[in-house]
């Protein structure tokens, strides 16, 4: 019986009550916290990623990657939440001189926003799952999170769920700081709890924008962090091809097979210059990978149905393609630039899996209003030689248009936990393209303003207090 998950009115309601506790601790004891379940975390590695890979079939090189992974972002954001950067406190003393009028004194910080609902991913189940970066990054903020289980790895989720507790419970955080629940219609209902305050998702298309109209159709609208698709567009110029064809190749093959395809950053469209043996190479090296295990069998069926109907379109060509029509082999398929750009919302669908489209070009100049047609990704990627980035500007500039992040010569898998990473991007890749949710600007998401204006000190918060009890960094004018 499973004694670990609560039902949502329970977890939320619990939540609600360990807000203002959660929220009004001090930074070192947040941070003590993340460091606790971190800790715990690497104490349990062996037998989480034996379930992990149970689950899963990521195999144990990987997930023992992502739980480092998994662990080092703990603690970043436990660094992050004792330096007290994020408050962005600001003081302005009271002058009767100011140019609009009299200025009275304001205080000014961001605090938590209330508690926060994650919908795990499937792909990543440390990363993106129980104590993933959502997690980690609003139980910095300093609210108290609800996760919803992914199915795809329940009993990994459970143990997981059993540290998390245990470890809080150790450093005597409040009740109700962590909780998770099990099930679609107790996601649902955890999201239309009138307590809630913001939520996450890291998953499909269609179940984003499902759980964004409920969010938003509640009669408290809350935030709604969704994380939804991406084909990760990248542009080969044709110097780039003459010059490094092969490099490229099997640049791109490892890139889109990397976790059977499986990653948000995976480059699923390419634009090549026609010529050059590019392509020839790409379908050469490729065609030598073996299908990989998928996460489950409703990812896999999911693959092999997108890429048939991708194969299908007008003007499309299969370079590479499984004898067994039911495999989850790599695909790679292709079309000429003006076929890709008659219905480049269909082209441009994401195919989760091992699945490629090469979109073949003659002139680099044409490919700026075809980028620029595209719709909102995660990435963009230019291969290009030092020699012609003169000419690349209005290139770059559409790329990074449509995208969160552009990457110069390098491939998208692979998104770095670190202070200026980007992870989001202009809808649909995401429903908030303000925000990131990798990194340590994934803060952000849980915060809001609030200015205290003329207000006796003993009853202002910690750190806008002229004694500063938590020492953060404030800005003051005078």
């Amino acid at each position: 019986m499973n004694t670990v998950a609560l039902e949502p009115d329970r977890a939320v309601t619990a939540a609600a009550a360990a807000s203002r506790e959660w929220a009004e601790a001090a930074p070192t004891a947040r941070a003590h916290a993340l460091e606790a379940v971190a800790d715990a975390l690497e104490t349990e590695r062996t037998e989480l990623v034996a379930l992990a890979d149970a689950e899963t079939h990521l195999g144990v090189p990987r997930l023992n990657g992502e739980l480092s992974r998994t662990t080092f972002q703990l603690r970043l954001f436990a660094d992050q939440v004792r330096t007290g950067e994020f408050l962005d406190v600001r003081i302005d003393r009271p002058d009767q001189q100011w140019p609009t009028g009299p200025r009275p004194e304001l205080r000014r910080y961001r605090t938590a926003i209330g508690p926060i609902l994650v919908f795990t991913a499937s792909n990543f189940p440390f990363a993106f799952s129980v104590a993933g970066g959502d997690t980690a990054s609003a139980w910095a903020a300093g609210c108290p999170v609800v996760v919803k289980a992914h199915p795809g790895h329940p009993e990994l989720s459970r143990r997981t769920a059993e540290i998390i507790q245990k470890a809080l419970a150790q450093v005597d955080a409040p009740a109700g700081v962590f909780a998770m629940i099990e099930g679609q219609q107790a996601g649902i209902d955890a999201l239309r709890h009138p307590a809630l305050r913001a939520a996450t998702f890291t998953g499909s298309e269609r179940g984003g924008l499902a759980l964004a109209r409920i969010a938003g159709e509640r009669p408290q609208p809350i935030p709604f962090y969704g994380e939804m698709g991406s084909v990760n567009p990248v542009v080969v110029t044709p110097a780039a091809a003459h010059a490094r064809g092969a490099e490229i190749a099997a640049g791109y093959v490892g890139s889109l097979t990397q976790g059977a395809g499986q990653f948000c950053t995976n480059p699923g469209l390419l634009f090549v210059p026609v010529g050059d043996g590019l392509v020839d190479e790409i379908v050469r090296v490729l065609s030598e990978v073996p299908a990989a295990p998928m996460l489950g069998d409703w990812i896999s069926d999911a693959y092999v149905d997108g890429a048939r109907r991708l194969a299908g379109r007008p003007g499309t060509r299969t370079l590479v393609w499984p004898d067994d029509e039911a495999s989850a082999a790599p695909r790679l398929l292709t079309t000429d630039l003006a076929s890709f750009a008659a219905d480049i919302e269909t082209a441009a669908e994401e195919c989760f899996g091992p699945l490629g489209l090469v979109v073949t070009y003659e002139r680099l100049e044409d490919l700026a209003e075809a980028v620029a047609a595209l719709p909102g990704q995660l990435t963009a990627s230019l291969h290009g030689e030092p020699g012609e980035t003169a000419g690349l500007a209005v290139l770059t500039a559409a790329l990074a248009e449509r995208s969160g992040r552009v990457l110069w010569n390098e491939w998208p898998t692979g998104v770095a936990v670190t202070h200026a990473m980007q992870h989001g991007g202009p809808f649909p890749a995401t429903t908030a393209p303000t925000t990131t949710s990798v990194g340590t600007a994934a803060i952000e998401r849980f915060l809001r303003p609030v200015a205290y204006q003329s207000w006796p000190q003993p009853l202002l918060p910690p750190p806008l207090r002229d004694d500063n009890p938590w020492g953060v960094p404030q800005r003051v004018r005078e």
